[in-house]
């Protein structure tokens, strides 16, 4: 029951987000808002993950896959709306110079889509030091981003 529930809830999420993206981000505060729910929906997927990797929640293969497969699945949606002018001011921790350097973030952001994927790949498998290694590759992508791109 509680799966159909995350799953309903990841439909409606990613309704509102298409609905977003649909607009083409009218105004720079659409493009901030709709990269800002993506990122806070596979942040909260990820902090699932990371309280399994810590110990702090018990491991259980199946919520760690349905977990990483929801950011999988979102881990190609924020990016576009990083690139849209006058989306580096308001109320966003974005540098100014992401809109000066857009091959940067497109590499940054393909990096994190394939550490995800391989996320994915082991979080269906049994070995548990595989997942947490990778878990930690991933986790880096996200501060390598972070790092150069964020206020």
């Amino acid at each position: 029951m509680k799966s159909i529930v995350k799953i309903i809830a990841v439909l409606v999420v990613f309704g509102i987000l298409i609905g977003a993206a649909m607009a083409q981000f009218s105004k720079p505060e659409d493009a901030i808002k709709y990269r800002q729910s993506v990122m806070i929906v596979m942040a909260h997927h990820f902090g699932l993950l990371g309280a399994m990797v810590k110990g702090n929640q018990p491991y259980d293969q199946m919520a760690f896959a349905s977990n990483t497969a929801v950011i999988e699945t979102l881990s190609g949606l924020p990016w576009e709306a990083f690139l849209v002018p006058g989306s580096d001011r308001g109320e966003t921790t974005m540098k100014s110079s992401v809109l000066k350097d857009p091959d940067g973030l497109k590499s940054l952001s393909q990096q994190f889509q394939i550490e995800v994927g391989k996320l994915s790949a082991a979080a269906k498998g049994n070995d548990f030091d595989t997942i947490k290694a990778q878990f930690g590759a991933v986790a880096q992508s996200c501060k390598n981003c972070h790092g150069k791109n964020r206020k």
